[in-house]
């Protein structure tokens, strides 16, 4: 059986389609014995649903160096 840390590792890397088969399948049966486990992969779920809904954009690598040079210019 696995922890309920190595569960939520499991169930981020699920999240993210990276989670293999037998992972997804130690995360079902540890769900179905740990209620904490359990609400955490549904509000994960959910965090998910709603980030994918509003569209989320992050910086590129590029944009993120530019603004760290110009707080870096202004310290």
């Amino acid at each position: 059986m696995i922890t309920c840390e190595e569960a939520a590792h499991i169930c981020t890397r699920k999240q993210y389609s990276e989670a293999s088969w037998k992972e997804r399948l130690q995360l079902y049966l540890h769900i179905l014995i740990c209620k904490a486990c359990a609400s955490f992969s549904r509000k994960n779920t959910q965090l998910t649903k709603l980030c994918d809904k509003a569209q989320l954009q992050t910086l590129s690598k590029k944009e993120k160096e530019h603004i760290k040079k110009k707080i870096q210019e202004q310290s």
